[in-house]
């Protein structure tokens, strides 16, 4: 991890400007409103940022990588999006103090690999459209599945050790991060086989689909036994699924177990089938996994205000998605007053082809006029955002625009 001179003297500076910004009074307001946001006390609507178009961010070249080495080129990058965001989208975030280094998890993978096929219109772009091609044809296909082996690079994580204190001593904090897990297995089952043969098999095979959720569980389960015996979650970490999760209630600890972590689950597929579906092939199976978690995000661009009664019943959960595709005033009425509403307005108000601050407002007021009606607790959470048509301003605007509309509330 051998670093350059002028390599180190960018490190050094850009944790510089983060340590100065994560010191400033705000942060420690901000992260104490959170608190009680988090915690259900009465507190106004909050509003974040996340799933940016980085691509069409960069003006006059301020996110511009000048590290080459492979590792911390990604610290680069992180210290640069977190400055850029508080500079210009900052809304209700909160910088850590802290520079945030991954530790070096290595995971063998479950056996299978997905085969993608891309279409991208945009070649800056990461978003792009995909076929998958089906690798599960029968069950004799599931028994190449396995759990995936996780494991700690110690050298390598030695290594980070003794750079992180050369590159930040008398600058700035910093720590190591573990694993936030990601729980949604349809995901992954849908880049296995495409998302129509999975509806296809749900019906047809609804058998082997059950099958195929009993190997996915026993390796989710096997993956956390492994990840408690390394101590590996990250017990710390105050950002699951693009929210800020700060509790005053939580165990502040680098124990690295899952029961004080937060893990986030999720069945995006599955917007297109009924609820019955939802419960016996998902929630079925989420339960026997969600108890080993302190707290747990549901949902992301999945439809849930049909079937709230069924996931707001599973362990642990203290935020629920309420993405483009729910019927926010229903998923308002119904939401269990103990869980927060997570709204996701539709990133498409922001892809016109003119920016109309009128209608981004108008549903913005409709969403927090939901909740207040019924009293649930409201996040804000743009996200998703494939294009803001080259025009970043329109994202620093949203940002203005929708705090406002919050501290209104």
């Amino acid at each position: 991890m051998q670093l350059s001179n002028r390599e180190i003297t960018r490190l050094r500076e850009l944790a510089r400007r983060y340590a100065d910004a994560a010191s400033l009074p705000e942060q420690a307001e901000r992260r104490l409103g959170w608190e009680r946001f988090n915690t259900l006390q009465p507190e106004r609507p909050r509003a974040l940022i996340d799933q940016i178009p980085w691509n069409e961010m960069n003006v006059d070249g301020c996110l511009d990588n000048q590290v080459e080495e492979p590792y911390w080129r990604e610290i680069e990058t992180w210290i640069l999006r977190e400055l850029y965001k508080w500079d210009h989208m900052r809304a209700d975030m909160v910088l850590d103090p802290y520079i945030k280094l991954p530790r070096p998890i290595l995971n063998s993978g479950w056996g299978l690999e997905a085969q993608v096929t891309r279409l991208s219109m945009d070649k800056t772009s990461d978003v792009a459209s995909q076929h998958m091609k089906n690798l599960i044809h029968g069950p004799e296909d599931l028994e190449k599945i396995h759990t995936p082996v996780l494991s700690l690079d110690r050298e390598k994580e030695a290594a980070i050790a003794e750079t992180a204190v050369e590159l930040f001593s008398g600058i700035a904090d910093w720590q190591f991060t573990g694993i936030v897990m990601h729980l949604g297995v349809w995901d992954t089952i849908s880049y296995w086989m495409g998302v129509e043969n999975c509806y296809i098999e749900l019906m047809d095979r609804p058998e082997m689909m059950h099958a195929l959720m009993e190997k996915m569980t026993a390796g989710c389960l096997g993956m956390i036994e492994q990840a408690n015996r390394l101590r590996l979650f990250d017990t710390q970490e105050h950002y699951c699924h693009c929210s800020h999760t700060y509790r005053p209630d939580d165990p502040d600890s680098p124990d690295g177990c899952s029961g004080d972590a937060w893990a986030f689950g999720l069945a995006q597929l599955f917007t297109a089938v009924s609820p019955k579906i939802t419960e016996e092939f998902e929630a079925a199976y989420m339960k026997r996994i969600f108890p080993s978690f302190r707290h747990i995000y549901y949902g992301c661009c999945d439809r849930l205000d049909d079937r709230l009664e069924i996931v707001s019943k599973l362990p642990n959960v203290r935020k629920i998605s309420c993405s483009p595709w729910s019927h926010r005033e229903a998923f308002a009425e119904k939401l269990p007053r103990h869980i927060i509403m997570s709204n996701k307005p539709s990133p498409a108000m922001l892809a016109e082809e003119s920016f109309d601050e009128d209608a981004l407002r108008s549903d913005l007021r409709r969403t927090i006029a939901a909740a207040r009606k019924n009293g649930v607790q409201l996040e804000i959470i743009l996200k998703d955002i494939s294009t803001v048509r080259y025009q970043p301003q329109r994202l620093w605007r949203y940002s203005e625009i929708v705090l406002e509309e919050c501290r209104n509330a």
